[in-house]
């Protein structure tokens, strides 16, 4: 069967099952089941079995689990309402302070961990919860989330980053890295700003900012003290990862730690809670887990039957002009990450980019953040993105899958309008850079 054709069944297959109320790994699973014994017969369920068996036991994945944890211990002994209740009081005269709080904590988590979809499991459990029960809008939470998560590839340390510059030519990792801090401070801002104008044009959005209490020097020394155990999770995890102490999977354990010297500092460290947060981790883990199991088996399937590589190679075969190439470029992950693993187009797609860079002599600093921010786009883009599926399995009471996608199409509008002005103005990528000799 042609690529094309297959590329079109597929996906016509998946939106099906997908809108039909199957859970999502239900509607994957089915769809690689049917796929495999109509490409390879019953030998083919062996590689069902061998890639669920990789992907699970894959040493970059034990971050989603990790940082559920963290999530979930802040979440159970009741820590995080005590950093809520600090901000609340500090900044209790501005109006969706929550929004604001949620996408500079999704920013600092996002670079420790490198991992969106850990990020917005791990507030989908400790912040969410608590932003809905205070009247904060459902699906305007649900964008500050998958804003902030989705920063991670971009903002260093970055595991996807470092895995570009190992297999682009010609390329210093370290700039790469630096690159990418300009793009992820424009994109919170764009974020921070967006919140802010919904907010002022609907403040029904957002809960009444507190009412006006002078607060005196010894009170607010006091509240900020009361939130500052969080220090620790700062310090245990990003401190850390940029003393060279620990990798970000490693930040991740750290930060299991640090998580429970918090509540045991607040004093909520019980064995109900432990019990209740390892349980419901393990749960909601699990979950997640699936779903980018059955998301890389699909994957790999497209790779297999050549709709990839024949999508890809389509591409980078045309003549046109530099400008418009780009953007055909950039077409195609973020089409083929919306359920397709990142790190599986980034192997396929750069020996095919490569040499087309070089032809048009792009800038490889520049165009390949923009690819990166790129394969981010594709994984909070609906129905397929695996992020939102992520937020969607960490808080299935508290959020539809319907909500998670009209909390995405803000981002995604937000993420492209920054990419497009990053095109016009490269500055913003290159001048960081441009400082490391």
């Amino acid at each position: 069967m042609n690529w094309a054709v297959l590329l079109s069944v597929a996906l016509a297959v998946l939106v099906v099952l997908l809108f039909s109320g199957a859970p999502v790994f239900t509607g994957f699973l089915v769809l690689n089941t049917g796929t495999v014994f109509a490409l390879f017969g019953e030998r083919g369920f062996g590689m069902i079995t061998n890639s669920i068996y990789a992907t699970m036991t894959s040493h970059g994945l034990i971050t989603i689990p990790l940082f559920v944890l963290v999530g979930e211990l802040l979440f159970r002994s009741g820590s995080i309402n005590r950093l809520h209740s600090a901000v609340d009081v500090l900044v209790g005269q501005v109006r969706g302070r929550t929004y604001y709080l949620v996408v500079g904590l999704s920013t600092v988590f996002g670079a420790l961990s490198g991992s969106a979809i850990a990020v917005s499991a791990v507030l989908g459990r400790s912040v969410l919860p608590g932003m809905i029960g205070e009247g904060y809008e459902k699906k305007l939470s649900a964008t500050t989330i998958l804003a902030g998560a989705s920063l991670s590839p971009i903002i260093p340390p970055s595991l996807i980053v470092v895995i570009v510059g190992s297999l682009v030519s010609n390329v210093s990792i370290a700039k790469l890295l630096i690159a990418g801090i300009g793009p992820g401070l424009v994109i919170a801002a764009m974020v921070v700003i967006y919140c802010a104008v919904r907010v002022a044009r609907n403040p029904d959005l957002a809960p009444p900012p507190l009412p006006p209490d002078p607060i005196s020097t010894k009170k607010r020394t006091r509240i900020l003290l009361a939130g500052s155990p969080f220090l620790i999770i700062i310090v245990a995890m990003t401190g850390f990862i940029l003393l060279g102490i620990t990798t970000p999977s490693e930040s991740a354990a750290t930060g299991v730690l640090a998580a429970l010297m918090v509540a045991a500092i607040y004093r909520e460290l019980k064995r109900d809670v432990i019990v209740t947060a390892l349980k419901s981790s393990a749960r909601i883990s699990a979950s997640i887990l699936i779903i980018v199991a059955s998301s890389q088996l699909f994957g790999q399937l497209l790779s297999l039957t050549g709709a990839t590589r024949g999508l890809v190679t389509a591409v980078t075969e045309l003549n046109l002009d530099a400008s418009v190439m780009v953007i055909v470029l950039m077409l195609v992950p973020l089409v083929l990450c919306m359920f397709v693993d990142q790190l599986a187009f980034l192997v396929l797609a750069i020996p095919l980019y490569e040499p087309v860079l070089k032809s048009y002599d792009y800038d490889p600093i520049w165009f390949w953040t923009l690819f990166i921010i790129n394969l981010t786009i594709g994984s909070i883009s609906p129905p397929f993105g695996y992020t939102l599926f992520g937020l969607q399995g960490a808080a299935p009471n508290t959020l539809g899958i319907r909500d998670v996608y009209a909390g995405a199409w803000p981002v995604f509008g937000i993420f492209v309008v920054a990419m497009i002005l990053m095109f016009f103005v490269p500055g913003i990528i290159t001048s960081l850079p441009g400082f490391i000799k």
